[in-house]
């Protein structure tokens, strides 16, 4: 029997109690009401608002340039829709990472003026004050290390990360310390299969993967998992759907129906 068939609402216990018992987590991104409500319904475990929006809503060609006032839109609008989903919510670039009082003053307005459940920094070391300070506020914090587009511009690619053996050993040092720091989670992006199942052993909290192999859980951006983005297809994706070729159907039926007078016809009348 799963650990969170008979209840409400997904917590931060109930994910570590999942670890425990072995059942696999999954977490889908959402950005709106609608589909937040929709994936909500499914009976995912966990919702996250990611600064993905800024490529996905927004047609950035980064994470960089999305706002806080932006993700709070975002967060607070994937809120009024779910009702048993943990939603957590990514600090965007540059409310953080040199910072811990902005960090913290970062966090507590997500968390104020959204509902939302935690919120997600990426980074370890380099990071340790700002999740310390927010952790001490009473806030959960999810982790995020490997590859964190955050810093695109310091590795200047999105290669898998972590494959020599000195980013490897600060890799597994970081998931250690966002552990002892109290984070919840963390989510690992683009690391060797066998450097992620490391980690996942070694440590108590869950590890979420995106390109990182068969760890506690998986994570994909909605838009990529159903096909409504087409350009962005690396590896670890798999696509459930083609929206894309839907929705364009639909659209180009309705535009031919409008222009041959069939829509609307007497009975969508008043």
């Amino acid at each position: 029997m799963s650990v969170h068939s008979d209840i409400r609402k997904v917590t931060t216990h109930v994910l570590q109690e999942m670890k425990r018992k072995n059942q696999k987590i999954a977490m889908l991104t959402a950005y709106d009401y609608s589909n937040a409500k929709i994936i909500d319904d499914t009976g995912i475990d966990i919702i996250l608002v990611g600064d993905s929006a800024s490529n996905v809503m927004a047609g950035y060609d980064s994470t960089l340039p999305i706002t806080l006032d932006n993700m709070i839109y975002h967060a607070a609008s994937v809120v009024r829709g779910v009702k048993r989903a943990l939603v957590v919510v990514d600090l965007p670039f540059g409310t953080y990472q040199s910072n811990s009082k902005l960090a913290l003053s970062s966090a507590i307005k997500i968390m104020k003026k959204t509902g939302a459940g935690a919120i997600k920094i990426e980074g370890g070391l380099e990071v340790k004050d700002s999740i310390k300070r927010i952790l001490t506020a009473g806030i959960p914090v999810m982790g995020h290390l490997g590859l964190t587009p955050q810093s695109i511009h310091k590795f200047g690619t999105y290669v898998v990360r972590a494959q020599e053996e000195e980013e490897a050993a600060k890799l597994i040092a970081d998931a250690h310390l966002l552990e002892d720091l109290g984070c919840f989670a963390i989510v690992l992006e683009k690391v060797p299969a066998t450097l992620a199942t490391q980690v996942a052993q070694e440590v108590k909290i869950p590890i979420i993967g995106i390109g990182a192999g068969n760890v506690d859980g998986q994570v994909l951006v909605l838009h990529d998992m159903l096909g409504i983005t087409q350009e962005f297809s690396p590896r670890f994706l798999r696509r459930y759907a083609n929206l894309d070729d839907i929705i364009t159907k639909a659209v180009v039926q309705y535009i031919d129906d409008v222009k041959s007078e069939d829509f609307p016809n007497e009975s969508e009348q008043y």
